[in-house]
């Protein structure tokens, strides 16, 4: 497989960017402000997963929790890390059949309900096994929103606002763990059973907010086609796109791109069922790449930190709970400064080069952190604990740049439509495979072998490098639908464009054609 793929022709975006009216800006239309409110009514799906994936880190530090549950550790701590991605597994094979079939505002309806419910049950936990089952229901809920918003997000965005949007989504993860981390800071110093109550209580606010609120936000347009619904989808896009106007250019080419994108999938045998994952050399790359990517995010090194900072501190002699506390709180600020500024310069820089920057810089700054570990184990000295937290830092930034904005984003964007349920699936249950892996693993390394752990994530993280070097494909500035011919090949724009043209309806609107090149 060559280096990548290289799209030429009449450029870019230029399909649809000449149709978009330059003073429809989403600051000053009304209809635009309000689809963004939407929007960040789904978005904040991440921040429900990024406060509940790093709310046990902060309860680790946390003395009253600590007490209450007899000192978890080892398989035991491990287990109860793993517990939610457990019950994400569970919920997978539900959730795209729940997107595709009732919709992708259903899904998260239901998906919130049950974890209202276990946000419950967390709350009042009396026992371990009380504990664990909501921990397990959290996350079986959690996989059927997290399935369905992203989607939404990307199939219901304003053309020019689309990628930051969709990037937006996971870098919100850190939201969430702002707010658990500095919630637990905060009740670390109540001197009861409540300093864990009261942030798991905090973990029902999202999925309160989105069972309320959720059926007032915009169905998808690709859905509602997918199964007939076409004069509601048209009147969703021409209400939010263009003022109401469903004549408008913008509007026309969007909808009957969609259309005819859809109507070639029903008539390829091959993109319908879970084995079209893999029935063509384009599936198979998109799916290479989506399971790749989805195991990269959790086993870069980060996975260390994410789930098991106190264990890194102990080791570099940073054992008070206070300190730790604060060190992750901070973290957590500066990853979501980096990850949202990377989200806005998705379309500028790429996303091939910001892969292959996150991936160099976080090869660079784990082997600086691994050596100034192993530096601290041997002599004892504060100058080098101090560097870990620093290289700790400037590793995360370097994570940022690609890892959190862009795996949800990259993932939904090429993926076609009869696929991105399934395909997205796929990536999320990979992702809870890695994490499950890691809590598991992790714990038993460090208490092991300690720094010397760390010398096997250096070597993945050169073997991560190379795959995005050769095999991540550039996508920026194109429709959700023209990504198809960077995978599928000219054919595959050629039968859109065709399908189009016979409805009479956009045969005046240029479409983007395209040139794949692969070097051999």
């Amino acid at each position: 497989m060559g280096a990548g793929a290289v799209a030429t022709g009449t450029g870019g975006s230029e399909g649809f960017a000449h149709l978009i009216d330059p003073n429809r800006k989403w600051y000053s239309n009304r209809r635009l402000i309000l689809l963004h409110a939407w929007i960040v009514l789904l978005l904040i799906t991440s921040s429900t997963n990024g406060f509940d994936g790093s709310l046990l880190n902060s309860f680790q530090s946390l003395p009253s929790w600590q007490t209450y549950f007899n000192q978890p550790a080892g398989g035991r701590l491990g287990l109860l890390n793993a517990i939610q991605n457990i019950g994400s597994l569970a919920g997978y094979p539900f959730a795209p059949y729940l997107s595709d079939g009732l919709g992708r505002r259903p899904a998260i309806w239901i998906g919130s309900t049950i974890m209202l419910v276990a946000v419950a049950l967390q709350a009042a936990a009396q026992n371990w096994g009380m504990f664990i089952g909501a921990r397990f229901l959290i996350g079986f809920g959690l996989s059927l929103a997290s399935n369905a918003a992203p989607l939404l997000v990307t199939e219901i965005s304003y053309p020019a606002y689309r990628a930051p949007l969709t990037s937006l989504y996971n870098s919100l993860w850190y939201s969430g763990n702002i707010v658990a981390t500095w919630s637990t800071f905060g009740c670390q110093y109540i001197a009861s059973n409540w300093a864990w109550r009261i942030p798991s209580i905090l973990q029902g606010i999202v999925p309160g907010c989105q069972f309320l609120l959720i059926w007032f936000a915009p169905e998808s347009p690709r859905f509602l086609i997918s199964k007939g619904k076409e004069a509601q989808a048209l009147k969703i896009l021409a209400y939010y796109h263009s003022d109401g106007d469903e004549q408008d250019p913008l509007v026309q080419f969007e909808f009957q791109e969609i259309k005819a994108a859809i109507d070639l999938d029903r008539t390829v045998s091959s993109n319908v069922g879970w084995k079209s994952l893999v029935a063509t050399p384009g599936n198979r790359r998109r799916m290479v790449i989506i399971v790749a990517i989805a195991f990269f995010s959790q086993w870069s090194g980060n996975g260390l930190v994410s789930y098991y900072l106190k264990d890194v501190l102990d080791n570099i002699g940073i054992t008070n709970s206070t300190i730790q506390l604060l060190i992750n709180g901070i973290l957590a600020i500066w990853n979501l400064f980096w990850a949202v500024l990377a989200s806005f310069f998705v379309e500028r820089l790429g996303r091939r080069f910001l892969f292959i920057t996150s991936a160099s810089g976080m090869l660079l700054f784990f082997i600086f952190q691994t050596v100034c570990s192993a530096q601290y184990a041997l002599h004892k000295t504060d100058a080098a604990a101090h560097a870990v937290i620093a290289f700790i830092f400037l590793f995360y930034a370097s994570y940022d740049l690609a890892f959190t904005p862009l795996i949800v984003s990259y993932t939904v964007e090429i993926l076609p439509y009869s696929l991105r349920a399934k395909g997205f699936n796929i990536f999320n249950f990979s992702i809870s495979l890695s994490i499950i892996f890691n809590q598991y693993v992790n714990p038993i390394a460090l208490a092991r072998i300690a720094w010397k752990y760390y010398i096997v994530y250096c070597c993945w993280l050169a073997f991560e490098l190379a795959f995005c070097y050769f095999m991540i494909v550039e996508t920026k500035n194109l429709s959700l639908e023209e990504t198809a011919a960077l995978f599928d090949g000219e054919d595959a724009q050629k039968n859109i464009q065709n399908a189009g043209h016979d409805r009479k309806v956009i045969s005046s609107l240029p479409l983007l054609s395209f040139r794949v090149f692969y070097s051999v």
